[in-house]
């Protein structure tokens, strides 16, 4: 199943491609027309019409094709839908115009923090309601498990989780074979391996923060969260200057400068990476879980997902974004909106079944298919790092909130940090509070 691909970054984040200051200047020209209620009430009130179901080519070329034979398939109390596949080279600002216009959809999916920049701007019709139609369907319960918390924000359910974008790791069993090296299962034992590796000319810590790439980023974030730590605290404020964070820069400071991660790799671009692994440099590191069908050729039965590692403070930990499925205050009928996207859950497995490509799946049913299960990578994804996954919000939380958007998914000041670290030419406790102050500055 191939599910990311080099633009990986694209298909999660929202406002970081265009710059936070630009799309966010779109959305506060968007007319406001009140933000929905905690039960998602909306204003629409016509009996019959066109729901307008937005989407993104999440996955190969059958992916959407199928997607929109899935959304003709509506038909519901006078209403059907209709459907727009959005690309990711323009997105915010298809998305922006088209709200700011009140011409946008009722329903869509689109970048990972989309739905709570939106609902900042008072545009999205919370799920709340939706969520306790599907608490009567089974369909609440067939999340798994923790992953609607991830939609949560004081005001109510943002959005519905759709699929997820991850961050693991990744070895290569050939030369890890090669080297004499077994899979680890704590920083200790991967830093040994590591070595093995240098010993054989291949790099450890296969990972890059290049042009276009955040993936760099997110691993430094994930070995904090891994440590038990992370970037925000529980009042929803940047805190990076701490210990847990502190141990875990330390350590990949340490593996930066033994000559376990290549030299160039804060220029590498996703393409860069994918192409050290096709030639065999890197033997482990970091990515998406797509990297394997991303790499193709012989990595695909070559690259085997590693175990989560516990860090030296006995914790497990990791970090994923959500993608979602969310609805919009402008719609012809709210009630409407909710059943299309009732409609579109129980009708959606087979997006996944028929190997379109899509993320990692976020219903339990679908993840007990035996076409996904075909896949040991991802059934491990699943069992083993699903359960240790946090979002941006940790340690302090567990939802998405508004600051995240224009702060450090996908921001400038992730990426310095990020290339910072791995240019080896700096000290933890210095790199985080820079990175500090600059998230304090953009939230300001």
């Amino acid at each position: 199943m191939a599910q990311q691909s080099g633009a990986a970054f694209t298909r999660r984040t929202f406002i970081g491609i265009a710059g936070g200051v630009a799309a966010s200047t779109l959305l506060a020209a968007c007319t406001r027309t009140g933000g929905g209620s905690g039960g998602g009430s909306g204003s629409g009130k016509s009996s019959s019409g066109v729901i307008k179901f937005w989407n993104m080519p999440w996955g190969g070329t059958t992916f959407n094709p199928l997607d929109k034979k899935i959304t003709s398939g509506f038909k519901k109390d006078g209403f059907t839908a209709s459907y727009q596949e959005v690309q990711w080279a323009n997105f915010t600002t298809v998305f922006s115009s088209a709200v700011a216009s009140n011409t946008g959809p009722a329903v869509s999916s689109g970048g990972g923090t989309q739905a709570f920049l939106y609902a900042n701007e008072g545009k999205i019709a919370y799920a709340d309601n939706l969520l306790k139609t599907w608490a009567s369907n089974g369909i609440k319960d067939d999340f798994l498990p923790g992953l609607l918390d991830t939609m949560k924000t004081d005001k109510g359910y943002a959005a519905v989780p759709y699929n997820l974008d991850v961050r693991v790791s990744w070895y290569s069993k050939s030369l890890m074979q090669k080297a004499g090296a077994e899979p680890p299962t704590s920083w200790d034992e991967y830093k040994a391996v590591c070595a093995k590796l240098k010993s054989i000319g291949v790099y450890g810590f296969g990972i890059g923060s290049g042009a276009g790439n955040f993936t760099g980023s997110h691993i430094l974030t994930a070995f904090m969260i891994n440590n038990g730590g992370g970037l925000f605290n529980a009042s929803k404020e940047p805190d990076c200057v701490t210990d847990p964070n502190v141990e875990a820069m330390d350590y990949v400071l340490e593996l930066v400068k033994s000559g376990y991660s290549d030299p160039a790799a804060a220029t590498y671009t996703s393409a860069n990476v994918q192409s050290q692994w096709k030639a065999k440099k890197f033997g482990f590191g970091w990515d998406t879980a797509g990297l394997s069908s991303n790499v193709g050729g012989a990595a695909v039965t070559d690259l085997v997902v590693g175990d989560p590692l516990t860090s030296p403070s006995g914790k497990k930990g990791g970090i994923y974004f959500p993608n979602n499925i969310m609805m919009y205050t402008n719609t012809p009928s709210q009630s409407a909106s909710e059943n299309f996207t009732t409609y579109y859950y129980q009708n959606m497995k087979q997006l996944w079944t028929q190997n379109t490509g899509i993320g990692l799946p976020p219903l339990q049913s679908i993840a007990a298919t035996s076409q996904f299960k075909s896949d040991a990578n991802n059934v491990k994804i699943l069992n083993e790092w699903n359960p240790i996954f946090k979002t941006w919000a940790a340690p302090g939380g567990t939802g998405l909130f508004y600051n995240i958007a224009n702060t450090v998914d996908g921001t400038q000041p992730m990426n310095t940090f990020a290339q910072s670290i791995l240019g080896g030419k700096t000290d933890a406790k210095t790199a985080l509070q820079t990175l500090q102050n600059s998230i304090e500055g953009l939230m300001k």
